[in-house]
């Protein structure tokens, strides 16, 4: 049964201590690095202890170097640089008894599950690919982000919060044709909007509990995922060997503001106001991270 738990703040004023996550546990998937190592360290410097779980090896299909059980040792060598516990395991997000005796052991060592981060991603970009990538892609980003979630719910209590890491893509309508970018970008895009509707149901379903349910929709970000040769082959068709520099311009030209990307810490601090306290009446939300991306495109 899920425990009633405190908000940690201030019912009259609505202010929050300091530590805006201070006492809460998060479980972050794709922990190893990216994103989710900037996840990890930025809630542990709030106050959170950590849940830290990444696949460490490579996902056959995918044209880049996954993380690795350094990468994971080093996340957890940042989060105790900041104070705080971390429990660390291996798992593939496709496999939810994994996930649920994840969830189950980092729960038996600290005590609680406060927040839910479930962002662990693939993107197996490029023309020529089998559709394969297309499977690949929505079981991991898809199935990946329901099977997490539905692996911590029996450990959520009142004021729970799960953080669904989404993209830009996901707010774009139509299907249009991929074949420039194959079935790997097919099936990110099909992943992220369905999670949209995920996140708008689950929102409605667990709100009567005092839980929420928000995502994070970010632009191009400054991780393995993007930058490498398939990404800068997709880009950039009419070089033999693009480089980053060589796609910059297509990159910086898909935002308003005249960047390429954001940076991880950038989708972090999103992720932070959304596990605190501080939105505790913010739920359903769909928060873009995309420096005018979406809003270019009159979305």
């Amino acid at each position: 049964m899920a425990r009633k738990r405190s908000c940690g703040i201030d019912v009259r004023t609505g202010r929050v201590p300091m530590g805006r996550v201070a006492g809460k546990v998060a479980l972050i998937t794709g922990a190893a690095r990216g994103q989710g190592r900037s996840h990890a360290v930025r809630l542990a410097e709030e106050g959170a202890d950590i849940i830290a779980v990444d696949l460490c090896e490579n996902i056959e299909g995918v044209p880049y170097p996954m993380a690795s059980s350094d990468d994971l040792e080093e996340t957890a060598r940042l989060v105790e640089k900041a104070g705080r516990r971390i429990v660390t395991r291996r798992a593939d997000v496709r496999d939810r008894d994994g996930l649920r005796a994840a969830a189950d052991e980092g729960v038996a060592e600290l005590g609680r599950l406060d927040v839910v981060v479930p962002n662990a991603g693939i993107l197996p970009i490029g023309a020529g690919r089998p559709v394969s990538a297309f499977a690949d892609t929505v079981d991991v980003n898809l199935g990946g982000v329901v099977n997490t979630v539905h692996a911590a719910l029996p450990h959520l209590g009142e004021g729970a919060s799960i953080v669904v890491i989404g993209s830009m893509t996901a707010l774009q309508p139509g299907h249009g044709d991929v074949s420039p970018a194959g079935p790997g970008f097919a099936g990110y895009r099909f992943a992220k909007h369905a999670l949209v509707e995920y996140v708008n149901t689950l929102s409605q379903l667990v709100a009567g509990s005092g839980q929420r349910v928000n995502a994070v929709h970010p632009t191009n970000v400054d991780t393995h995922m993007l930058l490498n040769d398939a990404v800068y082959k997709t880009f950039r068709p009419d070089l033999d060997e693009p480089t980053r520099e060589d796609v910059d311009p297509v990159f910086i030209g898909l935002q308003s503001m005249p960047i390429p990307f954001v940076n991880p810490i950038d989708v972090s601090h999103a992720v932070i106001y959304l596990a605190s306290d501080e939105s505790r009446y913010v739920t359903g939300l769909h928060l873009k991270v995309d420096a005018g991306a979406t809003v270019k495109l009159g979305l």
